[in-house]
């Protein structure tokens, strides 16, 4: 049942940031027109900046949850298993409090800006902030998922010479 429930919130990440792409497009290819026509439309400008930051917050979290982000492991791969586990688990603790520290400052931005309007659109400047509190705790709970996948791997006989399975 959470995996199910995992894979639902995983198609609806998706298809938020592919609307987030149309979305984003639509207003910066509105607002090249509008300029071109003599006539810009201001606020094209700001709803582009607001998408763009949503729409890097649904890639970082698609990005997260298929393990497919950024990530250098030439050195840890040359550790012997022990070592690379424990390792593996260092990091992924880091990331959990990465993502707890990102999700409590973001609410605090949600605070202080919840009353400032934005300069050419009638929202508040906090919706800017609204994804860094999504973001911090997606992180935060893959980050923990990932240490307590770490911990049953290593209670489990190792078949192989690597912990992680790779």
């Amino acid at each position: 049942m959470l995996r199910s429930l995992l894979r639902g919130c995983d198609s609806a990440a998706a298809f938020i940031a592919c609307a987030l792409v149309a979305a984003l497009l639509g207003c910066v290819a509105l607002g090249v027109i509008t300029r071109g026509l003599g006539n810009p439309l201001i606020w094209t400008d700001e709803l582009s900046r607001f998408l763009m930051v949503w729409l890097a917050v649904f890639g970082w979290i698609l990005a997260s949850r298929k393990r497919i982000h950024v990530r250098i492991r030439y050195f840890q791969d040359l550790l012997p298993a022990p070592a690379h586990a424990t390792v593996e688990t260092v990091f992924q603790l880091a990331m959990t409090l990465f993502g707890v520290l990102i999700a409590w400052y973001g609410v605090g931005l949600v605070r202080k800006n919840h009353d400032l309007e934005a300069t050419s659109l009638p929202i508040a400047m906090a919706w800017m902030y609204v994804p860094m509190v999504l973001a911090g705790f997606v992180t935060a709970v893959q980050g923990a998922s990932e240490v307590i996948a770490a911990f049953e791997r290593s209670r489990a006989p190792i078949a192989s010479g690597r912990v992680d399975g790779q």
